[in-house]
């Protein structure tokens, strides 16, 4: 690999050397396969394709460990192969210097290479578009699900502002020291304020996509911090809906609150949550069931 920082002027200066440029739409060391899609780019389109692949001088500081495709083949005018770069995410270049370096225009280069038959790239980053669409509706689901009171702090929880990983987890840890003294401003009562919670931890049980999001973590997290007995108090209370016993059935089947507390439930809790799970669960709330998560076992 080269030393020295990644630019574009090194970019340029490769390019300026080159009698063809091969593409091919794998992983550098897949290029020799028959199947993977390629093109070759020679004369003029050099010119165009060294435009594309303009970089932010001085790169990232840092390597993706995934392998990258398509990779990127520079020959020179006698046939000798003088470079090897290979895309990152449709949005960095690796192989220019001691770093990986991000793409000035990386939609632009998709494009491009779309054209060319390569459209992998164009399929992966309109599959990413859709998964970041529905990330964006399940957060907006999840902030009008707020108890009253809470909407603004939740959405500083789900949209903390930090521009790099630091200054996000710094700022997503104050939202949630914002929104956990909120909630008991709000709501002093304990047992009132657990209902509320339970009901707002059960909307992740319900979406697709599945799994806890950071902001999720941050309702339960609040739970797991209240008095144990209070929070069982809080959940065997009747009458309760649907959602509130979705928020239940997570928090009691959580390894946070299993390996802190047990899988024991009170029998009265234990047979609401069961009769709800029976009736209207999701898969993963019977099989955590199934599995003893609320105490005795049960088969569905």
């Amino acid at each position: 690999m080269a030393e020295g920082a990644p630019t574009t002027a090194r970019l340029r200066a490769v390019l300026n050397r080159a009698g063809h440029v091969v593409i091919v739409e794998g992983p550098p060391d897949a290029v020799d396969r028959a199947d993977l899609a390629r093109t070759v780019v020679s004369g003029t389109e050099i010119a165009d394709l060294a435009r594309l692949l303009a970089i932010v001088d001085g790169g990232t500081g840092d390597r993706c460990r995934c392998t990258g495709w398509p990779t990127i083949l520079v020959y020179d005018v006698h046939g000798e192969r003088i470079a090897r770069w290979v895309l990152h995410h449709q949005s960095g270049l690796r192989g220019l210097g001691d770093c990986d370096a991000d793409l000035r225009d990386g939609p632009a280069l998709t494009e491009w290479l779309a054209e060319r038959g390569l459209t992998h790239s164009r399929e992966v980053q309109s599959e990413l578009a859709a998964q970041e669409a529905e990330a964006d509706r399940r957060r907006t689901r999840w902030v009008r699900a707020a108890p009253a009171g809470l909407s603004d702090a939740a959405v500083d929880v789900a949209h903390p502002p930090g521009r790099d990983h630091m200054a996000w987890s710094r700022q997503l840890k104050e939202a949630k020291e914002r929104l956990a003294t909120l909630s008991r401003q709000r709501y002093p009562d304990a047992i009132e304020r657990i209902r509320v919670l339970l009901a707002w931890a059960g909307i992740p049980s319900r979406e697709s996509t599945g799994g806890l999001q950071w902001y999720d973590m941050a309702v339960q997290e609040q739970l797991l911090g209240e008095d144990p007995a209070f929070v069982l108090a809080a959940a065997a209370t009747r009458p309760s809906s649907p959602v509130r016993l979705d928020g239940a059935a997570e928090l009691f089947g959580s390894t946070q609150w299993t390996g802190a507390h047990g899988r024991g439930l009170p029998k009265p809790l234990r047979s609401m949550l069961i009769e709800h799970i029976q009736e209207a669960g999701t898969d993963a709330m019977r099989f955590r069931m199934s599995h003893g998560y609320y105490g005795a076992r049960r088969t569905v």
